[in-house]
């Protein structure tokens, strides 16, 4: 956070935090978490322990959401797929018996396109007029800050 840039040092530590405690209960044999839980109250409360560890996720990255409304349309789209993936994924984990393998599904198809969109914005952040003949378009919500100068000064078209 050297540069001050909270909103990105939040979502990459929170992110990176998420994918060490999702290596370290899903390590066959390492922790052996999933065996634990499984013992303790079988399959089933595992699965509820893993939604619910997912929901928690999915309520973090909707509070970063809102935060992007005064973006880009591709970073808010990067984190309403990601969102919607965390969704399906933990909706697929409530399911009595085994997973959903729909909600599933769509929790993967959401986390793929979570995937693109991330390095489309990678992408775009980077390529600029300094180091890049390509410059990639990005549109900016009319309310942002960018997006109101690229409007430009509002007019009275009406008098009262």
């Amino acid at each position: 956070m050297v540069i001050g840039n909270t909103f990105g040092a939040t979502a990459l530590s929170s992110y990176g935090g998420f994918w060490i405690a999702f290596a370290i209960v899903l390590t066959p044999g390492g922790f052996q978490i999933v065996s634990s839980i499984e013992e303790a109250g079988g399959a089933q409360a595992f699965a509820n322990s893993f939604a619910f560890f997912l929901f928690g996720c999915f309520i973090f990255t909707t509070i970063l959401l809102v935060c992007t409304l005064k973006s880009t349309l591709a970073f808010f789209l990067l984190f309403l797929t990601l969102d919607l993936a965390f969704l399906m994924l933990a909706c697929s984990y409530l399911t009595t018996g085994s997973t959903n393998v729909h909600l599933t599904r769509a929790g993967g198809a959401f986390g793929l396109a979570a995937a693109f969109l991330a390095w489309y914005n990678a992408l775009a952040g980077l390529a600029d007029t300094s180091n890049s003949f390509v410059i990639i378009p990005v549109a900016h919500f009319p309310w942002s800050e960018k997006g109101c100068q690229q409007r430009g000064p509002r007019t009275a078209e009406h008098t009262a």
